[in-house]
């Protein structure tokens, strides 16, 4: 199996968090870039000779998106591969662009599968966000989505928020469990640069918590969640029975994907490439040339580090028969399992090497200390 995602890189303005690639001025050329997207779509069918079971519309926002653009998509990726076998198509919205009409609209196209990003229940924390709905507008858009038949809702929510108490975050999670949601993607807010956040860091109108503030709202939100019966399978990423992000899933398991529209990734399980980020060289790009994207190709290091990277991030771990076939563990790697396991951060089962509870904490660390340089 094989997955799609498409970059709408659009927004109506500019989060002061968000680092990703998308354009606040964009309504003069999006007919331009929207047709630019299919034509990606239909020259690299090719490349994807699997089943596609799952599409993902991430951003940006797309559900700026209007019907007529978001079918034409769907219809190039439909033409070009198979999606017989789909089972996941995932749409990322704001809550202000949920409506009884769209709701009705985006389900006859056959999206399943909402992203929602509410990502706090505190006004104060959306209005320095520079976010474009309250917090009942959030909470009101997934009642909306359930009771027009999404079974499959994800609530998107960042924690280590500026002054944000160990109280507040309890209840913004115990307030979440309530709604009708299967799925709950949790990230913790990163200063990045070039942002507005990291100017209001900067100058000292914003303190981000320390270290053991977040780790103790990291842990709230394990227990919490799985009190409220969802199961932490990803680092971020949590869900009721069944309720598994498969296309998420599957990146981390390293399955195939391409990734069209202005800064997508794309990965064949050799080699990762990635589009242009910048939308008007995006536009004007000869598709039958090759400067309009740049290209890794995977050495055995390169697919060790991923695979420690993407697995030990997950609740399926790192399979022991992956590592046999890259070489196996070195005598220092070796000493390294015995440190995070004397540590209560890594444990063996029959088939694979997985984190403890204990050991999510500290995932990115870990991973990176079983990277190969050389």
């Amino acid at each position: 199996m094989a997955g799609i995602y498409l970059h709408i890189p659009f927004c109506r303005k500019r989060c002061s968090y968000c680092d990703f690639h998308f354009s606040t001025s964009f309504e003069k050329y999006r007919g331009k870039l929207i047709a630019k997207i299919g034509e990606e779509i239909s020259l690299r069918k090719s490349e994807l000779t699997e089943p596609i079971n799952t599409i993902y519309f991430g951003g940006g926002t797309p559900s700026v998106l209007n019907n007529d653009e978001l079918e034409f998509l769907l219809n190039e990726v439909i033409k070009n591969y198979d999606t017989s076998l789909i089972e996941e198509i995932t749409f990322e919205v704001n809550p202000e662009d949920v409506t009884n009409n769209k709701l009705e609209s985006w389900k006859a196209l056959g999206i399943n599968r909402l992203s929602i990003g509410i990502q706090s229940l505190k006004e104060e924390d959306l209005l320095w966000m520079n976010r474009s709905h309250a917090v009942q507008n959030g909470i009101d858009a997934i009642h909306l989505a359930a009771e027009k038949g999404f079974d499959r809702i994800n609530a998107d929510v960042i924690y280590g928020l500026p002054d944000l108490t160990l109280e507040q975050w309890e209840t913004t999670l115990r307030e979440i469990t309530r709604l009708p949601i299967n799925h709950v993607s949790a990230y913790c807010l990163t200063v990045e640069e070039k942002t507005l956040l990291k100017k209001l860091v900067s100058k000292g109108q914003l303190e981000i918590p320390t270290d053991e503030v977040i780790e103790s709202q990291f842990t709230q939100l394990i227990e919490i969640l799985a009190s409220a019966g969802f199961e932490q399978y990803e680092v971020s990423n949590f869900a009721r029975p069944d309720g598994e992000a498969i296309h998420n899933a599957n990146y981390w398991r390293g399955l195939s994907y391409c990734g069209f529209g202005p800064s997508a990734h794309s990965y064949d399980g050799k080699s990762r490439r990635w589009n242009v980020s910048n939308n008007s060289s995006y536009m004007q790009a000869d598709f039958n040339k090759s400067d309009w994207f740049e290209t890794e190709f995977l050495n055995d290091n390169n697919r060790w580090n991923e695979l420690f990277l993407t697995g030990l991030r997950t609740k399926w771990g790192v399979e022991k028969a992956a590592i046999q076939q890259l070489g196996g563990f070195r005598k220092e790697e070796q000493k390294r399992i015995d440190y995070w396991s004397d540590l209560n951060c890594l444990k063996h089962n029959l088939h694979a090497l997985e984190l403890t509870k204990k050991g999510m904490l500290f995932a990115d660390k870990i991973a990176q200390d079983f990277f190969r340089l050389t």
